[in-house]
Parts: C-alpha cells; structure tokens; sequence
C-alpha cells in the first residue's frame, strides 16, 4: 500500500503544482516578439505587432507615412506576416523574424513617434469602431449590421461595408477566424498598396 501511495502522490503534487504555475503566468499569446524600439512596458499597452500596424496607420496622417519606396519594401513583409497568421502553422521565430524586418524597414523616427504613442487595446477599439468593427465578448470581430451600444457610431451597413473595402479590411463571418489584429494587418497591407504608385 504504501508503494501506491507514494509515488502517486508524488505525481498529483507534480501536476498540483505545474497546475499552479500555469495560472500565475501571463496567457500566453502569438505575440512574443520583444521590439528593441516599441516599449510594451505600460498600462494596456498593445503588442509591437499591433503597435507596429496601428502605428502605420496612424502615421499615414502625417509627414511620417511610408514614401512608395518604403511601402514597395514593407508591403511583401506585411502580407508574409498575413499568411504566417492565416495559416496558423508558422513557426513563432518566423513570426518574430518578419517583425523584425518591418522595424528594420521603418525609419528611426517612424519608429520613435509609433513609441510616443503609446498604443493601447482602447486605441485599437476606437480604430475598430470608427470603422465599423464591433468586438464581440472574445475579441474577436462581427462586421453584421448590428453594432455594440455606443461603437457604431450609427453607420448603416452600406457606409460600414463601404469604409471597410476603402481601408481594406473584411469582416468575420462566423467561423473565418478573422479578428481584430488581421483587420489592423489587413488595413495596413491596403495603406502600403495604395502607396505604391
């Protein structure tokens, strides 16, 4: 009996405690990559990835958007990164690889004014709404006519799908996987396009 019990026990205090540990860590997601210029080091602060295309994004609105030869090298490094998160099976380092380039790619001080904006989940919501996208519980998107109290800035479903085709992006529709980080790739991908002449 006492041969049973203790490396039974053994084995449910290892799972206890692995069980443990598992809760106490961050959940973990595709975004690992660490930016040696985008800080994620504050409140609600969005990954490089994300601060990367929304940072794009809003840099188009300024002096700093990529000139066409600066999109004509971003645009393959964009779209890879795309086909790296729809197929799912690419390997992590592949992913950090690509972001990587994209840095590598940008000019110091895109990079710089990307930092000082510290980007957050709430900035990346107000860029959903504003162009239509609601979030559902899980984050992920729900492009249909109906819209989350207070994020649909009462745009009729016309207006919505026209401003989504002119920034690029396209909506979920049930089991597409898309979400609200491949809608900021997506929209980033259609900036670089029309950049290129």
């Amino acid at each position: 009996m006492k041969r049973i019990f203790i490396p039974t026990l053994t084995i449910l205090l290892a799972i206890l405690l692995a069980s443990c540990g598992g809760t106490t860590a961050p959940v973990s997601t595709d975004d690992t990559y660490t930016s040696p210029n985008l800080p994620a080091d504050y409140d609600d602060a969005l990954s490089a990835r994300n601060q990367l295309a929304l940072g794009i994004i809003e840099l188009n609105q300024t002096d700093l958007a990529p000139a066409s030869g600066q999109a004509q090298a971003l645009l393959p490094l964009w779209q890879a990164l795309r086909g790296t998160q729809q197929s799912g099976g690419a390997a992590q380092a592949e992913t950090n690889a690509l972001l990587a380039q994209i840095e590598a790619a940008m000019l110091p001080e895109q990079l710089q004014a990307i930092a000082e904006m510290q980007l957050t989940f709430t900035d990346m919501q107000d860029w959903a709404s504003a162009n239509g996208i609601t979030l559902g519980n899980s984050g992920g998107m729900s492009g249909g006519s109906g819209s989350t109290p207070g994020q649909g800035q009462g745009m009729s479903p016309e207006a919505r799908a026209t401003k989504q085709a002119e920034q690029g992006i396209t909506s979920s529709d049930g089991g597409s996987g898309s979400n609200l980080s491949s809608a900021l790739i997506d929209a980033v991908i259609a900036l670089l396009e029309a950049r290129i002449p």
